[in-house]
């Protein structure tokens, strides 16, 4: 084996080792001399072996992110000081100060990865999707347990149903559209968990935009409980708009499960008219028989400000690799003379998880969140 091998595999067995002594031992006699390429090389070699495995933040040690940056300042020297020769040798006298515009190596990569990765990787999940953001929307469905929103949901996603019931702790969906040239976002939180959470809940309430409250016809105590969260909802945005006029929030009310006998039936139509007020977007469904789920889905889009279009029979549905390369595809032939076909199309992102809760906090401070207030706010805008 030859010595550069050996000092590859000793430098990656200190990279990943959470003994600082051990990664002083490895790599402090080589790196405090840095002038051989040999060892700059053992060391890139290693930590490209290391990126191209998937390297994760939690995967270094502090001392091996200091390794990292001792070997990138050594190779920066070494490469700029190869560059003065070959300059001096041309016969030019200057280097270009303008060192932004060269490409960087594949060691001083994985150091940003290292340092900066998780900000960037963000940067990059919203970079891939290219939506603009008045084209997302957050759709948030609260109620009672047992009242069918998994059920409802299903039918808006995948337009199927499950018999078997299981109690929802909290899911979240993310849907990507294509329609027209725009790519529009859907976001859904089923936040049926966060009934023993207030706080919570009342952080979902202040990033939704569109709100489905679902309650059982054969269950008047779920009736009670939407009606709560109506008002609450309202409050919510009242304060969080700091207006005292009632605000004319984008909500759909379903009675779920028509299709029970109308003997078992514990609230009335006219019940829930009262309630809400004629203006009210209020339909009598099922989410076993799909009875009024597509006027539900069009009432959620024509109150949240999306096309019909994102309604579950209104678009052909792909997987997310087939949806991106579609894009892409459609994308390339912008501007050309040739026939694009430019039927709507969505795909459900499998990997989606709902934002930290700092995340959803500056979401709704804004960016004035994070200054210093001049004078102690009055009340948590969360509480």
């Amino acid at each position: 084996m030859s010595p550069v091998m050996e000092m590859e595999q000793s430098v990656t067995a200190a990279l990943v080792s959470k003994n600082a002594m051990q990664v002083i031992q490895h790599t402090s006699c080589a790196l405090a001399g840095a002038s051989s390429p040999g060892v700059l090389l053992a060391c890139k070699n290693a930590t490209q072996r290391l990126g191209a495995t998937g390297l994760k933040l939690s995967t270094l040690s502090k001392a091996g992110m200091g390794v990292l940056k001792l070997a990138t300042t050594q190779l920066n020297y070494q490469e700029k000081k190869a560059r003065v020769v070959r300059a001096s040798e041309m016969g030019k006298t200057q280097l270009s100060s303008d060192n932004s515009q060269c490409k960087k190596s594949s060691l001083e990569q994985l150091t940003a990865l290292v340092v900066h990765g998780h900000a960037r990787l963000q940067q990059l999940r919203k970079d891939q999707y290219g939506t603009k953001p008045q084209n997302c929307r957050r759709i948030v469905v609260l109620g009672a347990p047992r009242v069918g929103k998994t059920s409802i949901l299903r039918r808006f996603l995948r337009e199927d149903f499950e018999e078997r019931y299981e109690p929802t702790c909290e899911d979240f969906h993310r849907k990507l559209y294509h329609i027209r040239g725009e790519t529009y976002q859907i976001d859904i939180l089923d936040a049926s968990g966060e009934r023993s959470f207030p706080a919570k809940r009342r952080l979902s309430i202040l990033t939704g935009d569109i709100f489905l409250l679902v309650f059982s016809l054969d269950d008047r105590s779920s009736f009670e409980e939407v009606r709560a969260l109506h008002e609450e909802i309202i409050s919510a945005k009242m304060a969080l708009h700091r207006t005292k006029q009632k605000l004319r929030v984008p909500t759909v009310i379903c009675a779920n499960k028509v299709d029970l006998p109308s003997e078992l039936h514990a609230v009335s139509r006219t019940e829930v008219l009262r309630a809400f007020g004629n203006g009210c977007a209020f339909f009598e469904t099922s989410a076993k028989d799909s009875v009024n789920l597509e006027q539900v889905f069009e009432g959620l889009a024509t109150r949240g400000g999306l096309p019909l279009e994102t309604g579950p029979s209104q678009h052909r549905k792909m997987s997310i690799k087939s949806y991106h390369a579609l894009r892409a595809a459609r994308q390339a032939v912008q501007g050309s003379t040739g026939a694009v076909c430019d039927a709507p199309c969505g795909a459900l992102y499998p990997l989606a998880r709902r934002p930290s809760f700092g995340t959803d906090l500056r979401l709704v401070l804004g960016p004035d969140g994070n200054r210093k207030q001049s004078k102690p706010l009055d009340k948590c805008q969360i509480q």
